[in-house]
């Protein structure tokens, strides 16, 4: 089951009178997010319910996370730039560098940038790269959360993986068609959009980005003991991935998880349950 409520108020300015994203604290959240909260908290109870009146909350586990989260939370952090004018300006200096066609071939950017190119050379990557860095040809003008000018520079970039730098980054060889040619990590706050309509977005390697809620409930998950809020269950204070979700799925459905690839490959363990 996918809901979208939650992501979507964290990213629009504002939906039915009511402000999106986070307050200017940066923490908690604005009418239109709380909103979303409590909906999906509402449909969650609804399926427990469900499950209870059913009598099979003795054989049903809950997962409950998220695949990512969005950044920036604080939106005074927010800087909004256009990227069309980046890629032109890359373009640009390319071909009056002696090259007789654009540089860039492709190009995805959110929270993050990343470029595949024309030309896969170590001189066409190292190019990008300090282009994209240098202190003129990098700085421009984007817009903050109110919409009024904001300058930037380094093309809004903290780190650029280029070449094969950007292979070893993915922990692939150099030269793999499906690394980007060059990986942009973003500066905090940096959302890549021409226009308005957004406050923030995923994709990035910020920690907003990356942490999640993960929660597993239902038979005989955790320990019996009362926590401090006086329920059942325990908190696991260790870091945790989504990608131990699957593993653990085919553990409680009494599969043997060491049967997927990937568990085989990265040895995946299961999510701590009790």
């Amino acid at each position: 089951m996918n809901f979208q409520t939650v992501s979507t108020a964290e990213k629009l300015p504002a939906s039915n009178g009511l402000t999106g994203g986070y307050l200017s604290d940066g923490v908690t959240p604005g009418p239109l997010l709380s909103r979303a909260l409590v909906y999906v908290d509402t449909q969650v109870g609804k399926f427990s319910q469900a499950i209870r009146d059913q009598h099979l909350d003795d054989s049903t586990v809950i997962i409950l996370s998220a695949k990512h989260a969005q950044s920036p939370q604080n939106p005074l952090a927010l800087t909004r730039i256009p990227d069309s004018p980046i890629i032109d300006a890359l373009n640009a200096a390319w071909i009056k560098a002696g090259h007789t066609s654009d540089l860039v071939a492709f190009s995805i950017n959110d929270d993050a940038m990343l470029m595949w190119f024309t030309d896969r050379s170590a001189t066409a990557t190292s190019f990008a790269k300090s282009f994209l860095l240098d202190p003129v040809s990098g700085s421009g003008t984007g817009n903050d959360i109110n919409g009024n000018p904001k300058s930037y520079t380094s093309s809004g970039l903290g780190t650029i993986y280029a070449g094969a730098d950007a292979a070893d980054f993915m922990g692939v060889r150099a030269g793999d068609a499906r690394v980007p040619d060059l990986i942009g990590i973003a500066q905090y706050g940096v959302v890549y959009t021409g226009k308005k309509k957004k406050i923030a977005e995923h994709g990035g390697n910020n920690p907003q980005d990356r942490w999640v809620p993960l929660i597993v409930s239902g038979a005989s998950i955790g320990d019996k003991t009362n926590d401090a809020n006086g329920g059942l269950g325990s908190v696991v204070h260790t870091a945790v991935e989504t990608t131990q979700i699957a593993p653990t799925i085919l553990r409680l459905l009494g599969l043997d998880a060491n049967a997927l690839k990937s568990v085989q490959i990265e040895h995946t363990a299961v999510l701590p349950l009790r």
